[in-house]
């Protein structure tokens, strides 16, 4: 049967609407009370379902991010330059499950996991920044320091523009200027 035929959510709008009802939960519950099962009950999926698209519970708020983050690695492995593979990152990129966990961190009851899940972010970017780095004949400690300088510049631009979503600054703007902060520790 071809797959225009099939009956059945897409799974595009199956990914969201298992992320929309976790943020829901989220919200409602607090990170912790909210199960994957409650997520899936509540977005009418089965548990096999939510795992099609998330590895985890706290997948479902970094989703975005990793795809985006994913894009830059392979970008700067290929030989894109740094500036320009981290502001890909910022390029269309619409409020979604972790723009609405940034500014309700408080209620949804976010705590340790998410401040470590944000390292493992902010660690992906500074590896692949300093490996390019290195590649392009930077000594090892200036790499890592100027990618790490890179790394919290793209975390902090996507906390700052969520936390400022009313204030009409686009997150490529805010990425921009973060950049250009970063790049005072490039080699």
């Amino acid at each position: 049967m071809p797959a225009s035929a099939r009956s059945g959510r897409p799974r595009a709008s199956s990914r969201e609407t298992i992320a929309e009802a976790a943020g829901e939960l989220f919200l409602e519950r607090g990170y912790d009370a909210t199960s994957v099962a409650d997520i899936t009950q509540r977005a009418g999926v089965g548990r096999s379902s939510f795992f099609n698209y998330f590895a985890s519970k706290a997948d479902v708020l970094w989703s975005g991010l990793d795809d985006r983050i994913g894009r830059a690695e392979e970008a700067l492995a290929g030989g894109a330059g740094v500036r320009a593979a981290l502001a890909e990152i910022a390029e269309d990129f619409a409020p979604d499950s972790l723009a609405l966990a940034i500014t309700h961190a408080q209620v949804m009851g976010l705590g340790s996991e998410w401040e470590r899940e944000r390292a493992v972010r902010q660690a992906r970017v500074q590896r692949a920044v300093a490996v390019r780095f290195v590649r392009e004949g930077a000594g090892d400690l200036h790499a890592e320091v100027a990618a790490a300088a890179y790394a919290g510049a793209v975390l902090a631009a996507v906390w700052t523009w969520a936390d400022r979503a009313g204030s009409g600054a686009s997150l490529p703007d805010v990425l921009d200027r973060a950049l250009d902060l970063a790049a005072r520790a490039a080699p």
